[in-house]
């Protein structure tokens, strides 16, 4: 089943009295418990389409389906929900609340996908030992090294179990070593739990845990199968 799908995506922005195409007829697809990498230069494109699929930003053409519900251009206000369902977000930063310890990192996001009390802290510990942090749910951010960071930042994206996950660059702060744990960690996630997971990313390494790689460059895609 295709957990996202998206078709024809166009993206214009005006500067001044032009319009600029930062997308230009995107078509792609992630399965359910499939990894797919999005590699490309700066200014291809990548950014903006991560935006899209992930409701941040409408397309100005063309259809995204997120988990089996049709992103509906014209009504801007509906994308907050289906991120909340549907979309779990891992960022290149982390960005964990700072004087929140890792459990209530998790808890807060839970609570604003609307789940709330002993649930929330519940699912919240079954996400941390997910990830193996049970020993470390109580520290802050702070006494946290980037690797566990990283893992803070995974379990919360996991909160409700989304159908889809996004990561941005989620190895570009982190040491190889430590970048291939989260690779791993990443691929045992979407395969055990059947989320499709779409990283863009820089690191050669991703291409390890990968089904497929999609390149783009100016705007446009091209696909390919790794042996």
């Amino acid at each position: 089943m295709q957990s996202l799908v998206a078709t024809e995506i166009t993206k214009s922005f005006r500067e001044g009295s032009r319009s600029v195409d930062v997308l230009r007829g995107v078509s792609l697809s992630v399965a359910a418990g499939e990894v797919v990498g999005v590699e490309g230069p700066s200014g291809s494109g990548k950014t903006t389409l991560l935006s899209i699929l992930g409701c941040i930003l409408t397309a100005t053409s063309g259809s995204v389906v997120v988990d089996g519900q049709e992103v509906d251009r014209d009504r801007p206000a509906a994308l907050p929900a289906i991120r909340r369902r549907s979309i779990g977000f891992v960022f290149q930063q982390f960005n964990l609340f700072p004087s929140l310890t890792a459990l209530e990192n998790v808890e807060y996001a839970l609570n604003i996908k609307g789940t709330k009390g002993r649930a929330a802290r519940a699912e919240a510990e079954e996400a941390l030992e997910l990830v193996g942090l049970t020993d470390r749910k109580h520290f802050h951010p702070r006494d946290l090294s980037g690797g566990q960071k990283q893992r803070v930042a995974i379990a919360r994206a996991l909160a409700a179990n989304p159908a889809v996950l996004l990561a941005d660059e989620p190895t570009a702060n982190l040491d190889t070593e430590t970048g291939k744990q989260i690779l791993d960690l990443f691929r045992q996630l979407a395969r055990g739990r059947g989320c499709a997971l779409l990283i863009v990313t820089h690191d050669p390494k991703v291409r390890a845990i990968t089904d497929r790689v999609v390149t783009m460059c100016d705007g446009r895609i091209s696909e390919g199968t790794l042996q």
